[in-house]
C-alpha cells in the first residue's frame, strides 16, 4: 500500500481564499442588483416614452388621446407616466395615465380624465351647462340640441387600449435592442472579465474582496450609459 500526504499548507490556503473570494463575489452582485435594476428602470423609461412619443407623432389619430389637446407627440404634454418598482423577482414596469389640464376648442373645461375614459372606451354623456343649447360639431356638419347626447366612443374605438398595447410592444419588442444593446449593457455582461482580471486579489483578499469586486462589477454595468 502506498500512502501520500499532501501538506502545501499555502495551496489549502490559496483554495480557501478562492472560495471565500467566489463566494464573495456573488454576495456582492447581489447586494448591487437594485442599483443595477434601477438604472436599468430608468433608462427603459427614457427610451420607452421616446418610443411612444416618436410613434404618436406618425399617428396623431391612434395616440392622440395620451396628450394634451393638439400637441400629440409633445413630451411636455404628455397625459401618461411609467414607473418603476424594483422587488424580489426584479422590475416591474408600470403605465399610469395621468389627468388633463388643457381645453378643447368650444369648450370651458379640460376633459380631465379624458386619457383614461378614451383609453378604455367609456360612453360619455354631454349635456348643456351654462347654455342651454348644446353646440357640437359631426364631420363638417354643425349641431344643436337641447338634449342630452350619449358619445359611445369618445376618442374613436382605433384608439381603445392603445397605449397599452404600445407598451406591452416596446417591452416585448424593442426592450432589448433599444435598451440592453443600444446601451451597451448587453455586450458588457457577455464579455466582462471582472471576476478573472481580480483572481489573484481574490487569493489572498479572499471575501472582502470578491464582495467589492461583484458590486462593482455589476453596479457599473447599470451605469455605464451614465
Amino acid at each position: 500500500m502506498i500512502n501520500m500526504t499532501f501538506q502545501d499548507m499555502t495551496f489549502f490556503k490559496d483554495m480557501e481564499n478562492i472560495m471565500q473570494y467566489s463566494e464573495g463575489y456573488l454576495e456582492g452582485i447581489h447586494k448591487g442588483k437594485n442599483n443595477f435594476l434601477k438604472q436599468i428602470g430608468e433608462d427603459t423609461i427614457k427610451l420607452m416614452k421616446q418610443f411612444i412619443d416618436q410613434q404618436a407623432r406618425a399617428d396623431h389619430q391612434m395616440y392622440h388621446h395620451i396628450y394634451e389637446w393638439y400637441q400629440t407627440g409633445n413630451p411636455e404634454a404628455r397625459l401618461y407616466e411609467i414607473l418603476c418598482e424594483i422587488n424580489g423577482g426584479g422590475l416591474t414596469l408600470n403605465g399610469q395615465l395621468t389627468q388633463s389640464k388643457s381645453i378643447q376648442d368650444g369648450s370651458h373645461t379640460p376633459f380631465y380624465n379624458k386619457a383614461k375614459i378614451m383609453e378604455e372606451g367609456i360612453p360619455v354623456r354631454i349635456k348643456p351647462n351654462r347654455a342651454s343649447v348644446l353646440a357640437f360639431t359631426v364631420g363638417d356638419q354643425k349641431v344643436f340640441t337641447k338634449n342630452e347626447v350619449l358619445v359611445n366612443d369618445p376618442g374613436g374605438t382605433h384608439v381603445v387600449g392603445s397605449f397599452e398595447h404600445i407598451f406591452k410592444l416596446f417591452i416585448e419588442q424593442h426592450f432589448r435592442q433599444s435598451v440592453l444593446e443600444s446601451t451597451g449593457i448587453a455586450e458588457y455582461l457577455r464579455t466582462s472579465n471582472a471576476y478573472k482580471n481580480n483572481l489573484q486579489s481574490g487569493k489572498s483578499g479572499g471575501k472582502s474582496v470578491g464582495i467589492d469586486v461583484g458590486y462593482n462589477w455589476i453596479t457599473r454595468a447599470g451605469g455605464i450609459n451614465g
